[in-house]
């Protein structure tokens, strides 16, 4: 329980910090261009730290994950999706697995029940809540492009519509809004509720989850009740990506705390569980084909090694063998 308070505390110590310089002259100029472009530069050199390790992580075997019959004999029936043996089912296997999540589909969860029984169930409130919070997420942000760019473009506002086709309420209610609060909330108590799961989570664990839903409630706040001022808010992002920031004028306390929190996750994603989104590509269990039967793997990264065949062996030791009556295959 202290992770998780501790790990609420300093998310709520963010926020409370962002709002008491919000009405502070020079001071909230420095947080909102200075933290937003800090932050975004340690994004950028973080992401390249680690993809550049991953690149450079020696495979020494083609170790894919598979859950299907390899492609042999060709009145065996194979999975191509499953075992993938081409290039073209690897594309297939990893699309399904990251706009699908395959694998989360198929998990199961395990209980000890009275008898001792071990039973296993399906999880896929787990995968929905999942699906739900990802897709979400990814439309708020293809959403939010409407504020740095000029014009607006055209897949930003077809997002708009129909993430709003409902028009619920002025301001029209997003269905993303509420998909990702309710995926949000399911992970967090779900993380809470179950023994094994609380008993194996970090203080890192919480600390992402605390994050992203302050992040998606700060933001939720300033469209449906705070009512943030949105064209000065479109002039500083304008500003931002330009390279010609302006401290923002009556935006409000809440922007801030929006601002900041955004800015820490920018800055925490790189060094963070969260970074499975770009790891997931360079995975040697997915993105590899299962086709070690026709094809001998070569480490890539294996150096030159200079061998001393048994013949050399024997021709380095041929009178000493000789001499010990050891057999040789050449006298």
């Amino acid at each position: 329980m202290n992770k998780v308070v501790g790990s609420l505390l300093c998310v709520i110590a963010l926020g409370a910090a962002a709002a008491a310089v919000a009405g502070i002259h020079g001071v909230d100029a420095v947080v909102a261009i200075g933290i937003p472009y800090a932050a975004f530069a340690i994004l950028l050199l973080g992401l390249s730290w680690r993809v550049v390790r991953w690149s450079l992580a020696p495979v020494p075997f083609r170790i894919p994950t598979v859950c299907g019959q390899e492609k042999s004999l060709p009145w065996i029936k194979w999975s191509p999706l499953e075992s993938p043996y081409n290039t073209a089912g690897v594309i297939g296997r990893m699309a399904l697995e990251i706009l699908a999540f395959r694998s989360l589909f198929r998990n199961t969860r395990s209980r000890l029940e009275r008898g001792p029984r071990l039973i296993y169930r399906e999880a896929k409130w787990l995968w929905l809540a999942a699906i739900a919070f990802h897709w979400s997420l990814l439309v708020i942000l293809l959403r939010h492009l409407r504020l740095f760019v000029e014009p607006v473009p055209k897949v930003a506002l077809l997002l708009d519509r129909l993430d709003g086709f409902l028009q619920i309420g002025a301001p029209v209610l997003y269905l993303t809004d509420i998909a990702l609060l309710a995926g949000l909330l399911y992970l967090l108590q779900r993380r809470l509720r179950d023994p094994q799961i609380r008993f194996i989570s970090l203080f890192t664990d919480y600390f992402a989850l605390f994050l992203l839903l302050s992040i998606a409630v700060s933001g939720v706040w300033m469209r449906y009740f705070a009512r943030t001022d949105i064209v000065a808010v479109k002039q500083f992002a304008i500003g931002l990506a330009t390279f010609a920031p302006a401290a923002p004028k009556g935006v409000g306390a809440w922007f801030y705390v929006h601002l900041v929190l955004v800015s820490t996750l920018a800055a925490y994603l790189p060094f963070s569980k969260l970074l499975h989104l770009g790891g997931v590509f360079l995975s040697p269990t997915r993105n590899l084909a299962n086709n070690n039967r026709a094809k001998r793997y070569v480490n890539p990264w294996n150096p030159t090694v200079k061998v001393h065949t048994y013949e050399e062996w024997e021709d380095e030791f041929r009178d000493k063998m000789v001499a010990a009556g050891l057999p040789v295959e050449r006298p």
